[in-house]
């Protein structure tokens, strides 16, 4: 019989042992807490399966280590124990008892045994057993260490029956698993007082002689036992079991006796006097049942005798009889129990005239076997018949007893005989013969115990089940009241486990069960049997049992889920559909299902199945499970313990790793899950069945079902993220695609730099779900497409403004409040989204477009741009930021997710400022991958879906109308121009980007990208590196070094194959490349060949994908090398030593350190055209910078030893890195400057892509003539962007040069730039004013004037686009001019209708007038005339067009390492002095806006006229000065001709009146001239003026002061001429009518000159000049008066 526990195992419930309880009800009627009882409650002695069994330590289990580290080798037990033996010397004693102590160990509990220990085991026993008399327990439990992971108990005691089993019976029931045991029996001699004299151990048992001694030896090693009050409770627990089987076997002849000396008595009664009062079988039984007892068929371990006696009022009692107990029960128990406090059926029984007792003790025996005692009683009557008392008998049924024939058995062949002669039926037949099987395998113990009666009921019933597919159950009530046995009969294919827990779950509850035991039976037969012994609470006894019901109850938990689904099927479908069905699912549900669904449930199942078609498409259900109502509840509960959700997927399985966190998103616990495999015949479905514990505050599920399940699909399919804001959808009702809103706008904050978390803005808006589905409303109301008019969403939007607001003052937090406005306040700066877009297939794009007003979003750091398109999606997101309508920037692959918008917002920073040379303002785009960052074909991905989401959100232009993108509602106007164009990561996508335009049919077609195959190929063109090398030779010529003619030392970052690096390096023969290093390598070539090198850097250029690794070790001068970045260290040679200024014992650098020493190395020039920051100021951490890549190798300005630093690449410094550089004396500008011919060769080829692609579009032109002419005309457009590096360079040299006099102009500049909000000081650097008044003598530097220059022309741009110039006819030159050549010849009837003409024309010309006149010159005449910037810039117009400065400009700028850069700045200073005056006199003599195209024609003929022989003009000092500044220039270098060209420029400023004054009075311009120069000289004009030009100009009054004096001494001198012109004769010389004109006004002329000397002898400041001044205007009024 197989008896297990029917429920798991828990905690030891059983009282200590306080003491023997042996009497009547402890083994009839206990309530499970005597002596005896130990399982009442069915908690029996299984061992708990856990780690713990390994032996590990606590640290191993949460160590990584491999399952196979855990199987260690199988020892050889026997050379192990001879390996002990040996150990053990010449202690033979020693040797023996290991032999025989190990003998039978099993090879597998040797595992980590050493021979060693195996000897000090066997001596620690030998040493346990040193004292010891015969009866005596010896018993020791070690205490385990902490290194130790078993308790050993070691016991010597007598050799006696039992031992073993009774000991490990014990410890399994504490659960401690059995790792070791070995248990020899050894043979002894002992003196009289019990010390061991000898161990003969080599003596088997059986041949042991007189004075030999047989002892039990047992070492037993169990789980580890550490608490010492457990180990102690142990011990006692041990010591009473062995006590007990010691007192068993001793007792056990003297029991045997008592039953026999009890037969004969029965015997002899049964013809007595005294024979007693029962039936005649019952004394026939009795004799036959102990007699067999005695022949080895029971284990008696208990005797005792009782005797009824009065109960101290209490009524009867039953009494123990002193000295009558043996074995177990030999101790005395005085107490007697009352039959009152007993059950009724116990006091029933107890008084009931019958002999003999066969039942179950609610007790376990501790001796032989853990297993109900089995208790056998012969009651005693007195003369009169009535019961006065009992024999018991305690013990175990052998297994013979189980083995036996029913027919055999005493007590029970009684009863089978009266079954069958009862039931009428031969043995011979078939029937019969079933009858008697049934018998023969009915439990044992029920046949002893079962009435006859009940018996025969119970086989019939089984025989009648024969050949039925039925669950029968039959009952019996124990005689005393304590249990119900439980015979079931099921088919044995509804025979499993989980039916047997649901039967055992049923019997407890329907029994008021406290504990089961269970026995089965499976034959081949069609039935089984199970067998339940179910315990019953004494004082909550069932009450009557309907054996029918509970047999209905048990068949419908056990019924074949098969033949249920069939009919469910059936009465649901049909039956031609449930057949289908049935045979396409019966067999595909696994049992596991089975045992957990109703066919009911499957039936649901089904329909989320069927839909199943494609792999891996999923389907979910969410809903209610109905609960079976528990007895004696009422029906209230948690709700919310019921909610089931399943998932089910095709042909793919899912990974509970990624399921739960899915759920777990949604705010739900998932408190149990139940995966299947459903095996259909086209393929395989994964279910998944969890259990969910709902949030508090959920909405109702039936309402949000939909949702929880679209979000669960979405969240798996990648279209929405697993983050706390899918609560949302429980909480507040959202749907996912809502939750999107929510989810996004967070991203954005996130990256615009909020202080909170997404974590807690997640928690705050699940705190307040009302204030998120109101935002949701609020977005819903502003953008979804159709049904409101602008006004209703207005309006509607107004309301929920105000709801929101008022929701808001409920909001406790502050932080949460701040958090619930910052959304309001992004919603409500929300321009356009394509939210509401969807792909072809109706879902929603996997990606939205946000487009924000920046100036609405006051959180914003600075700058904010004026557009911004924040693109969320779950792969990637990205942002994009205009500056401007007009705006064009590149879209780069970042690697920074936390913070990849304030790289971008540094990146737009520069590339406004880089900008300001082209049409477009700045634009800067990033994205990040959030799935697979570093991916290339993701990237590629994310890029389409990145620029399309720009487009999404962007108008189109079709046929010259405006069209506004499908589905999306705008709240700004017209804005049809994005370009994008190529940046870090994405420099081979501009063809993807033109693709995707063209598909979106996008107005700008190939040209919204620039640098495809259709386009410009800046690294084949080398544009970019090409315009950084104008900056590198400005300043080299600056230095004398021509860089294209003698060599120079250069160190760098990047490496051959990039862009920047690659083609800078290859832009001069001269290049002395000693070292460089990029993300991979570093390179030193401390002494390169200039030649040599240039060629082998060639071949890695034209090398694809060329490291320096490929660099010909071969061609690298003695001490170089390449050495990887990932070394540990880099040798270091004398000669790399002395090209990087290294310290002479400096031998080996870590490569951080070499890095660092390549970047301060004493070299001409440091070339930057790799990625990163690696100069900074030393006032800026390196956190300030940003870069957390190349914090370990960035260095400060200060330390930079190269003479030039060339920012081929953006952000390689710090602007404070570049200031600190310069003002050391380096020479540098900006990145922005020095890079900007990338940008603005793709400006350059959008414009003309915008303009061929007209002619495309009019069939003048097909796309491949169109993509030929831009292929012809790229040497020429490369001329025109290297143009512009050209021109600002030299600006920028220009402005140095007058750093210091300009100084209080530019500081003015700037605080006005400043107050009108054009620019932030701080942010870009600029010095404050407490700096800059301590700079008196030095300016600011060139990266400063870079930033000014920059800041100028966009702030220009943006004030002349608004003015209206650009519409001047006069412009289209300027239009045409700015195309190549063959399109000026082709195109240029269409440049006018060109869409960004005003855009071109406004840039070129502001660039112009800002590289020319200088980075003040506008400030200065606005500050100084108020007139407007455009009059400025048209006056120049005039200027440079009279005087014809494009050519003398032209032959300077030839003379480009011909004479000394200086003297090239002095001409261009020189000429920019005439554009001051010129300008200023033009802006303040004509109306606004000046007429350019009538001003050059009434100014420039007679200018024309006069200027080439000016010189000649001019009379006295004022000629000669003219000649020494021609001979001083020309002694500087400069060529003569041009001398005399730039000094009659300088000159020619009173030109301007001669021709003036020559017009308004009608006379020539020759005449004017003559008269005008005479007059000059007399009033020594050229002298006043240099004056004029010394007086300081610190603030604004200062300036205009000058400016007046100045024009004041023009003026009079205009008007003198005049004077002297209307009075005097024509015929007369100039000389001889000045003299006339002398003596007319000699008196006022004598004053004049009078003044005229005071001032000389004067300080010739202002108060001086502006007396001298009002006598020569009053001079003029006498005159005139005259």
């Amino acid at each position: 019989m197989d008896r297990r526990p029917a429920i798991k195992p828990g905690p030891d419930l059983r009282q200590a042992d306080t003491g023997r309880d042996d009497s009547f009800d402890s083994a009839t009627d206990g309530d499970g807490f005597g002596r005896l009882d130990t399982g009442v409650t069915g908690m029996t002695g299984s061992s708990i399966d856990t780690l713990y069994d390994l032996g590990l330590p606590m640290e191993a289990l949460g160590d990584d280590t491999e399952d196979t580290e855990l199987d260690e080798p199988v020892p050889n037990a026997e050379r192990l124990v001879a390996q002990a033996m040996a150990l053990a010397g010449d202690d033979h004693d020693a040797a023996t008892l290991v032999g025989r102590f190990w003998r039978f160990a099993p090879d597998e509990e040797l595992i980590g045994f050493t021979a060693e220990e195996m000897l000090d085991a066997a001596r620690a026993h030998r040493d346990l057993a040193q004292q010891r008399v015969p009866g005596e327990l010896k018993l020791r439990i070690h205490e385990p260490d902490a290194e130790q992971h078993h308790t050993v108990v070691e016991i010597v005691t007598d050799d006696m029956p039992f031992l073993v089993d009774s000991v490990t019976a014990l410890l399994n029931s504490h659960h401690l698993d059995v790792h070791l045991l070995v248990h020899p029996l050894v043979v002894v001699r002992r003196e009289p007082l019990g010390r061991l004299t000898e161990v003969s151990a080599d003596v088997e048992p059986d041949d042991a002689i007189a004075g030999d001694l047989v002892e039990s030896w047992m070492r037993i090693e169990i789980d580890p036992v550490r608490d010492p009050d457990e180990r102690e409770k142990l011990r006692r627990e041990l010591q009473r079991v062995l006590t007990d089987v010691r007192e068993a076997v001793e007792d056990w002849p003297k029991m045997r006796q008592r039953a026999l000396a009890l037969a004969g008595e029965l015997a002899a009664a049964r013809t007595s006097d005294n024979r007693p009062p029962v039936p005649e079988k019952d004394i026939t039984d009795s004799v036959e049942l102990l007699r067999w007892l005695a022949h080895d068929h029971f284990t008696f371990l208990g005797y005792r005798e009782y005797r009824l006696v009065d109960g101290d009022g209490k009524g009867p009692a039953l009494e123990a009889v002193l000295g009558t107990g043996l074995g177990i029960l030999r101790s005395d128990s005085p107490e007697a129990r009352s039959l009152s406090s007993m059950t009724p059926e116990a006091h029933e029984k107890v008084m009931e005239k019958r002999l003999l007792i066969i039942t179950k003790a609610n007790s376990r025996a501790t001796v032989h076997r853990s297993a109900y005692l089995d208790y056998i009683g012969f009651k005693i009557f007195d003369e009169a018949g009535a019961v006065v008392g009992e024999r018991r008998f305690l013990g175990l049924f052998s297994t013979a007893a189980y083995r036996t024939s029913v027919q055999e058995l005493p007590v029970v062949r009684r009863k089978v005989a009266e079954v069958l002669d009862r039931s009428g039926l031969s043995l011979r037949s078939h029937s019969g013969k079933d009858l008697l099987q049934i018998l023969e395998t009915y439990p044992r113990d029920e046949l002893f115990q079962i009435k006859t009666d009940d018996l025969y009921h119970a086989v019939t019933g089984v025989l009648r089940m024969a050949g039925r597919r039925q669950l029968r159950v039959f009952l019996r009530r124990d005689a005393y009241g304590r249990f119900i046995s439980c015979l079931i009969y099921l088919p044995r294919d509804r025979f499993t486990t989980q039916n047997r827990l649901r039967m055992q779950d049923i019997l407890l509850r329907e029994l008021n069960g406290v504990g089961v035991d269970y026995t089965t039976r499976v034959t081949e037969s069609m039935l089984a049997r199970v067998h339940f012994i179910v315990r019953t609470d004494p004082t909550n006894p069932p009450g009557d049992i309907d054996a029918d019901l509970l047999a209905e109850e048990l068949a419908d938990a056990t019924r074949l889920w098969d033949d249920d689904y069939r009919l469910v099927l059936e009465r649901k479908l049909g039956d031609e559909q449930a057949k289908h069905l049935f045979a396409r699912y019966a067999d595909a549900f696994p049992e596991g299902y089975k045992d957990g669904h109703t066919p009911y449930e499957a039936m649901k199942d089904l329909a989320k199945l069927e839909l199943l078609e494609e792999p891996g498409q999923l389907e979910m259900h969410l809903f209610r499970k109905q609960l079976a109502p528990r007895a004696g509840g009422d029906g209230a509960g948690d709700d919310t313990m019921d909610v089931r959700f399943k998932v089910y997927r095709y042909g793919e399985p899912m990974m509970l790793s990624a399921v739960l966190p899915v759920l777990h998103s949604l705010g739900v616990r998932v408190v149990d899950e139940h995966p299947y495999e459903v095996d259909r015949i086209d393929g395989r479905v994964f279910l998944y069945d969890f259990g969910l514990c709902l949030p508090e505050g959920h909405q109702d599920l039936a309402e949000v079902r939909p949702h929880v399940e679209n979000a669960f699909a979405a969240a798996w399919r990648g279209e929405a993220e697993v983050d706390g804001f899918n609560e949302l959808v429980l909480r507040g009702g959202l749907t996912w695609r809502q939750v999107v809103v929510l989810r996004a706008y967070a991203k954005y904050l996130r990256q615009a730099g909020t202080v909170f978390s997404q974590e807690y803005m997640e928690h705050t808006f699940i705190a307040y779900p009302r204030i998120a589905s109101l935002l949701v409303e609020l977005f819903e109301v502003r953008f979804a497409p159709g049904g409101l008019t602008a006004q209703a969403r207005r309006q509607r939007s107004g309301e929920l403004v105000t709801a929101i607001g008022e929701a808001l003052d409920d909001v406790a937090s502050l932080d949460q409040d701040r958090i619930l406005r910052s959304y309001l306040t992004l919603i409500q700066a929300t321009l356009r989204t394509s939210f509401y877009q969807k792909r072809a297939g109706g879902r929603p794009k996997s990606y939205v477009a946000f487009k924000l007003n920046p100036q609405a979003i006051p959180d914003l750091p600075a700058p904010r741009p004026k557009f911004e398109v924040f693109v969320y999606s779950p792969r990637f997101e990205g942002v994009h930021l205009r500056f401007g309508p007009v705006a064009r920037g590149g879209l780069r692959w970042s690697d920074r997710r936390e913070d990849f918008r304030t790289e971008v917002l540094g990146l737009v920073k520069a590339q406004m400022v880089k900008n300001a040379v082209i049409v477009p303002v700045g634009a800067k785009g990033g994205f990040v991958l959030k799935q697979k960052p570093g991916d290339r074909d993701e990237a590629v991905v994310c890029y389409k879906e990145f620029i399309s989401a720009l487009l999404d959100v962007t108008d189109n232009i079709v046929s010259g109308e405006i069209v506004p993108p499908e589905d999306v509602v705008r709240h700004d106007g017209d804005d049809p121009y994005m370009v994008v164009a190529a940046d870090k990561g994405t420099a081979t996508f501009s063809d993807i980007a033109n693709e995707i335009s063209t598909a979106h049919h996008f107005w700008l077609g190939d040209a919204f990208a620039s640098g495809g195959s259709a386009g410009y190929d800046h690294k084949k063109m080398g544009i970019t590196a090409r315009g950084a090398w104008e900056s590198v030779k400005r300043h080299f010529r600056e230095m004398g070094h021509d860089t294209q003619t003698q060599d120079f030392t250069v160190v760098g970052v990047g490496d051959m194959s990039g862009d920047v690096f690659g083609n800078g390096m290859l832009l001069s023969k001269h290049i002395r490349l000693v070292a460089a290093f990029d993300h991979r390598h570093i390179f030193l070539d401390p002494e390169p060949d200039a030649a040599t090198s240039w060629d082998e850097r060639k071949r890695l250029f034209d090398l694809p994908r060329s490291s320096w690794e490929d660099y010909d070790r071969s061609l690298i001068s003695e001490g170089g090398g390449v050495y990887p970045r990932t070394a540990k260290s880099v040798p270091i040679s004398p000669q790399v030593r002395a090209v990087l200024g290294l310290d002479d014992d400096v031998t080996q650098l870590s490569p951080q350190e070499l890095m660092r020493a390549i970047l301060t190395a004493p070299v001409d020039l440091f070339w930057n055209g790799g990625i990163g920051t690696y100069v900074k100021a030393s006032s800026q951490t390196n956190a300030e910078v940003g870069d957390k890549s190349n914090d370990a190798i960035r260095v400060d300005g200060k330390n930079l030893r190269c003479r030039v630093v060339g920012e081929g690449g953006n952000l390689g410094c710090t602007q404070l890195g570049r200031i600190e550089y310069a003002l050391t004396g380096g020479r540098i500008y900006t990145d922005f400057i020095d890079n900007a011919a990338g940008v603005d060769c793709s400006d350059h080829e959008v414009n003309i892509k915008i303009l061929l692609n007209t002619a495309v579009a009019d069939g003048a032109l097909d796309i491949a003539e169109r993509d030929e002419l831009l292929a012809q005309m790229t040497d020429e457009v490369a001329e025109l962007v290297l143009r512009d590096n050209y021109d600002q360079a030299r600006a920028i040299n220009n402005a140095q040069a007058q750093a210091a006099s300009l100084l209080p102009v530019h500081r003015r500049m700037i605080n006005e730039l400043e107050r009108a909000g054009q620019i932030d000081r701080a942010l870009e650097a600029l010095p404050p004013d407490e700096e800059l008044a301590v700079r008196s003598e030095s300016g600011l530097t060139t990266p400063e004037f870079a930033v000014l220059l920059a800041y100028i022309k966009i702030v220009l741009e943006r004030e002349i686009l608004a003015e209206g110039l650009a519409d001047e006819e006069w412009t289209t030159d300027v239009l045409v001019n700015y195309f190549p050549t063959p399109m000026r010849e082709r195109f240029a009837d269409r440049m006018a209708q060109h869409r960004l003409r005003r855009d071109i024309v406004t840039t070129v010309l502001v660039n112009e007038a800002i590289n020319r006149g200088g980075i003040s010159f506008v400030f200065r005449v606005v500050e100084e005339t108020a007139a407007s910037a455009a009059d400025v810039i048209r006056a120049y117009v005039v200027v440079r067009e009279v005087f014809g400065l494009r050519e003398l400009w032209a032959a300077v700028e030839a003379l480009d390492n011909k004479v000394s850069p200086e003297l090239q700045t002095t001409v261009y200073l020189d000429t920019r002095r005439l554009l001051d005056r010129a300008v200023r006199w033009l802006v303040t003599n004509r109306r606004s806006p000046i007429d350019v195209p009538a001003e050059i024609a009434r100014l420039r003929a007679g200018v024309v006229r006069l200027l080439p022989n000016l010189e000649t003009r001019f009379h006295g000092s004022e000629r000669e000065s003219l000649a020494a500044h021609i001979d001083t220039m020309a002694e500087r270098g400069l060529p003569r001709e041009l001398a005399e060209q730039a000094t009659r420029l300088m000159y020619s400023f009173g030109l301007l009146d001669v021709v003036e004054t020559a017009a308004t009075s009608g006379r020539d311009v020759d005449e004017v001239a003559s008269v005008y120069f005479v007059l000059s000289d007399l009033f020594r004009v050229d002298s006043l003026l240099s004056k004029i030009s010394l007086l300081p100009r610190e603030d604004r009054w200062q300036t205009l002061a000058r400016m007046a004096l100045r024009y004041d001494l023009y003026a009079a001198l205009a008007a003198l001429t005049a004077e002297v012109l209307d009075s005097t004769a024509d015929s007369l010389s100039a000389q001889e009518r000045v003299q006339e004109w002398e003596q007319s006004n000699a008196t006022s002329i004598h004053r004049a000159r009078r003044a005229m000397g005071e001032f000389d002898e004067s300080r010739a400041d202002l108060a001086a000049l502006s007396v001298l001044l009002r006598q020569i205007r009053t001079l003029v009024r006498t005159s005139a008066a005259a």
